[in-house]
């Protein structure tokens, strides 16, 4: 019985030997097939190759975009909706619409940041003569261009109107078309440019303006900075009224208090300000705020412009989003296990619980409930005591006086 039982065994052992060598095989076979593949999809050679890599020699690159974009093709006139990152040739032509923005990549490695409503013309773009060469024409509309270490022999060249201007390296330099002049506007936040008209010469330096106008460039003189926004803050929710709409006050911080400024706003639905978004536009106004009565609930953005005597306009103040809701109830918000963490000086973080996806408010910051209602909020604040916001998208909201040292309620409202 024994012996038999010995047989079967080694019968057994004999079958799956004469097998251990296909399985390792096919096992090998398996993993170069696999490594096969990886390396096929991380050399992307199953994905569609890209309009850029068809390029030109010597062509930009449009590296990212938003909104409508289009290039007109110099060699054949067509009109290109840009989709995807493609190149530019000497001669296209590059168009934003009102809700389009775009950066291209030029061949000098500096970057031209398109702004919405322009129209720019690729001039030269070619490195025949020992050193890039870059040349675009502002047509409408407002750019960037941001250069940083450039190689030897490089011309980099803006027109704007009758002027040329050469960017100099570890340049921040803005061009724009004054749409109230019909002149060229130059703004330069680092570096410095150097600017032709009429034959003459002259430097625009770090934080300076200078206007174009009838051939001629105006006197320079100091960069005015957009105004600093104060309230609604970002991503402020307000409460409307039972019946909806609300008044809204603006309010923001002058750039220069030594001058005679006006100021221009506007309140849009979108983020592009488009025309057909737009709420309210306000100009000449002369002290830095501004009350919109009978705003409906919704989504808005909204942002500041400052205005010189001497003519010059700052650039529009980044936008701020705020959101009104409708009150639709009365209910308080409940909130525990308040602790508050001392970081040093008035600096302070406050934890807490209540319902998730609620916001909670303090000195100027604000956070959002996480899924078990959990929220963290870091501010700073002066005294030992602070007052906590919390509200939801129903209109419910409550208000903790929290002593910030012993991360007690001392009242709630």
């Amino acid at each position: 019985m024994e012996s038999k039982y010995r047989k079967i065994y080694i019968e057994w052992w004999n079958i799956k030997r004469s097998t251990i060598y296909k399985l390792v095989a096919i096992f090998v076979f398996l993993g170069a097939l696999g490594y096969g593949g990886w390396w096929v999809l991380k050399s992307n050679w199953l994905v569609a190759t890209p309009e850029v890599t068809d390029a030109p020699k010597d062509a930009a690159t449009v590296i990212t975009f938003e909104g409508d974009v289009r290039i007109i093709r110099a060699a054949t006139r067509e009109t290109i909706l840009v989709t995807r990152p493609t190149f530019i040739s000497a001669g296209d032509t590059i168009q934003t619409q009102a809700d389009g923005r775009a950066k291209i990549q030029m061949i000098d490695g500096s970057v031209l940041s398109i702004r919405a409503n322009s129209t720019v013309v690729i001039r030269d773009s070619n490195s025949l003569f020992g050193g890039p060469n870059v040349r675009v024409t502002l047509d409408d509309g407002q750019i960037n261009v941001r250069t940083e270490e450039q190689p030897e022999n490089t011309q980099n060249v803006v027109e704007v109107r009758e002027s040329e201007n050469k960017i100099n390296p570890q340049t921040d330099a803005s061009f724009g078309i004054n749409q109230r002049s019909g002149g060229g506007e130059i703004r330069i936040s680092r570096g410095s440019v150097e600017t032709t008209v009429g034959g003459e010469k002259t430097v625009v330096k770090e934080n300076e303006f200078a206007a174009l106008d009838s051939g001629k460039l105006a006197n320079k003189e100091k960069l005015l900075a957009p105004p600093v926004h104060n309230s609604p803050s970002s991503n402020e929710q307000l409460m409307g009224s039972m019946s909806g709409a609300t008044d809204i006050v603006f309010r923001w911080q002058s750039p220069d208090v030594t001058s005679a400024l006006t100021y221009s706003m506007q309140v849009a639905k979108l983020p592009s300000f488009a025309a057909d978004s737009i709420v309210i536009e306000r100009q000449g106004l002369t002290s830095p705020n501004f009350t919109l009565g009978g705003l409906l609930p919704g989504i808005y953005y909204w942002r500041v412009q400052a205005n010189a005597t001497s003519g010059q306009a700052s650039t529009w103040s980044e936008h701020w989003k705020f959101t009104v809701v409708k009150r639709e109830g009365s209910t308080s918000i409940a909130a525990s296990g308040w602790q508050v963490e001392g970081l040093g000086g008035t600096v302070y973080r406050i934890s807490g619980k209540t319902q998730p996806g609620a916001t909670v408010r303090a000195q100027g910051k604000q956070t959002f409930a996480t899924g078990d209602g959990s929220f963290l909020l870091q501010i700073t604040s002066p005294s030992a005591q602070t007052t906590v916001e919390i509200s939801d998208d129903r209109g419910n909201r409550s208000s903790f006086v929290l002593n910030l040292n012993t991360s007690r309620i001392v009242k709630q409202f």
